[in-house]
């Protein structure tokens, strides 16, 4: 490899990211800034000049695909030599399970799935059907990956504006009975990985020399998703040696909610004083319209690589649609799909974006009814696929050295079509693991893909609109983006606390815009469904920035002027109207209430949603809550009258909340 070439076609910003010799080193990339190009190329640079030798280097990634992709384009770019790039769990498990071997110790039982086990303790709780094993899950996950412990669990959910569907004590009853019960089978989770691997190195001289020793060189991607039991791990990979090197951008960090924390990325130069920070801020994905409209949303509360500047030509102004309800939503999605695809464009080139899973089911009745080829981006995951199945089952009768049983997979590579795809990518996975563990066995290789896949999403498809939450879009891009639902109650969720979870729901939001590249469409339902309910919504809170940031644009088209003048008038004028609304109502709602009031309506809400199946503030949002015990309504024309009381829920909740109020009046 010549170094030179290494640099070339590349921004100065991104061959400063490249070839700095500065470490630790932090590259703060926002969106399409070429990231992933970047991070390869520094690798392959550090490797041309000597300065780090291939079979020590180890990249950490948050999926398998990440890994896969870095290790292709090392690859291409002339890498010799065997990198090791995976997730924190999957190398985790790796090298605990490599060093249980040379102790000559059995490898630790992986407990896969938790929920089977959580069941079975809810159902000796009688809170089977109050609560899933799922929720349980998430919030023990949550706890391990802030390294909160059982007996901690109360005061740091509290702290974190945590709210399980039970009680914080009785969540942290079962953390704890989860835990005695996993000790008691000899089982650890996949947490438990990460903190037996930080333990290990933090209390084991020996281990932790040799693990440094090996992994000399530490490269770690989307480094804003890490959170605290991670980063414990990385410092313990990493001892005292300052070759570090950390992508990410804090305006992308949207896990806060599973555990993680971009404030250690943001912290980075108190940490290391030393460090040197290099700023990705050129857009080569989208418009400049696009990003016009995204970064209308994100605003001021930008904290990474600061507004982006874009890299290509003028493209089509975005466009916000009002639907009567989500129905009408989807077909005219649909209709519009069609429209672009008779145009000339591909399936494959249009995406629906959707806050959650469950918005998706009507979109996708109207593309089935439109016959339109789609995907909902959570089919079936890769290791319950038939084929790998079948390899999986075939490698399980056959213990012993994992080399040759990849051989024999390689030679039914050949075979034509989705199933040699399938074993191609199970071939590649056991060289993956080969290069964790030389002396790998197809046991521990079957136990590792356990946890390398943990969250995988099953295999592209081509041809086909996807369909995908926000979440699931991160990292990916498409020419034509529609993002649906663009409510509030959805966006912002409607659970979600004005503070650090409101902030994460507008970044969230912006990463969903910025997977655009040249057409932007936004829609919202002025009514949805929910079972068999109709519920009265209304417009993202955030839908106000990109209407002011699209009527700056369409000012720009129509007389000419720069648009980014246009759109900081736009943005202007949009504040002083916040301004004048916010003196409006300086006192906060309720603020005059009689708590006996309120105290009758939440406990009214609580009941009302739990019958209905269906969130409190799908019920009556909070602010609706407090004008009405603000009020005191007498009759359905004074509900009218109170923001949030429409005709729908007047007639559906109207004389119930007239009755709550009056008996909470004279109790």
């Amino acid at each position: 490899m010549d170094p030179a070439r290494l640099l070339e076609g590349l921004t100065p910003a991104q061959a400063d990211a490249v070839a700095t010799e500065a470490a630790p080193l932090r590259v703060l990339a926002g969106p399409g800034s070429g990231k992933t190009r970047v991070l390869t190329r520094r690798i392959a640079h550090r490797i041309a000049t000597g300065s780090a030798d291939a079979g020590h280097v180890l990249a950490l990634t948050f999926t398998r695909k990440a890994a896969g992709e870095l290790r292709a384009r090392l690859g291409r770019l002339g890498v010799r030599g065997t990198v090791v790039a995976g997730t924190f769990h999957a190398v985790a498990y790796a090298t605990l399970r490599r060093d249980e071997a040379d102790a000559g110790r059995p490898p630790p039982a992986l407990l896969t799935r938790k929920g089977g086990l959580l069941g079975r303790l809810l159902e000796r709780r009688g809170l089977a059907g109050e609560v899933r094993a799922g929720e349980m899950a998430v919030e023990i996950e949550w706890a391990k990956a802030r390294l909160v412990g059982p007996e901690a669990y109360v005061e740091a959910a509290a702290a974190a504006g945590r709210r399980p569907p039970v009680d914080v004590g009785e969540v942290a009853s079962l953390y704890r009975a989860y835990e005695d019960e996993k000790r008691r089978r000899g089982q650890v989770d996949f947490d438990d990985l990460l903190l037996r691997c930080a333990r290990r190195l933090e209390t084991d001289p020996e281990a932790a020399a040799t693990q440094r020793w090996r992994f000399r060189h530490l490269f770690v991607d989307e480094f804003q998703d890490v959170n605290p039991l991670q980063a414990r791990v990385l410092d313990a990979w990493r001892g005292d040696r300052a070759d570090l090197c950390l992508v990410g951008d804090p305006d992308q960090a949207i896990y806060a909610w599973n555990g993680a924390d971009a404030g250690v990325l943001l912290d980075f130069p108190r940490r290391f004083p030393d460090g040197a920070t290099v700023v990705l801020a050129d857009n080569f994905r989208s418009t400049p319209q696009v990003l016009a409209v995204a970064g209308a949303v994100l605003g001021a509360r930008a904290a990474g690589a600061g507004p982006m500047h874009p890299a290509r030509d003028e493209g089509a102004v975005p466009t916000v649609r009002r639907f009567a309800d989500d129905g009408a939503e989807a077909r005219g999605i649909a209709r519009a799909l069609e429209r672009r695809h008779r145009d000339g464009l591909a399936w494959s080139s249009m995406a629906v974006l959707v806050r959650t899973h469950a918005q998706s089911v009507v979109l996708e009745e109207a593309l089935s009814a439109a016959g339109i080829p789609h995907r909902v981006r959570s089919g079936p995951p890769f290791l319950r696929q038939p084929a790998v199945v079948a390899a999986l089952d075939d490698l399980s009768r056959r213990p012993g050295r994992l080399g040759p049983r990849l051989v024999d997979l390689e030679d039914e590579v050949a075979d034509a079509g989705e199933r040699g795809e399938l074993l191609a990518e199970l071939a590649r996975l056991g060289r993956e693991y080969e290069a964790l563990d030389p002396a790998a066995g197809t046991e521990g290789f079957l136990d590792w893909l356990a946890t390398a896949l943990r969250a995988d999403d099953g295999p592209s498809a081509a041809g086909v609109v996807e369909v995908a939450t926000f979440h699931a879009a991160k990292g990916l891009e498409w020419p034509v983006v529609f993002v649906a639902g663009l409510e509030r109650g959805l966006v912002p969720i409607g659970h979600a606390r004005p503070g650090p979870a409101t902030d994460e729901e507008q970044r969230l939001l912006y990463v969903a815009l910025t997977r655009a590249e040249e057409e932007l469409h936004c829609s919202w339902a002025a009514e949805r469904r929910f079972g068999d309910r109709s519920v009265e919504r209304e417009p993202s809170p955030w839908l106000a920035d990109v209407e002011a940031a699209i009527a700056a644009l369409e000012a720009v088209a129509a007389e000419g002027t720069d648009w980014r003048d246009a759109l900081a008038e736009g943005r202007r004028r949009l504040r002083a109207a916040e301004e004048t609304a916010t003196a409006s109502r300086s006192r906060r709602p309720g603020a005059d209430a009689d708590p006996r009031v309120v105290a009758a309506l939440e406990a009214w809400r609580t009941a009302a949603a739990r019958a209905a199946g269906v969130p409190r503030h799908l019920v009556l949002h909070d602010a609706t809550l407090a004008a009405v015990a603000e009020a005191r309504p007498r009759d359905h024309q004074a509900l009218l009258a109170l923001p949030g009381v429409g005709p729908v829920k007047a007639d559906r909740y109207g004389d119930d909340l007239l009755s709550v109020v009056d008996r909470a009046l004279a109790s």
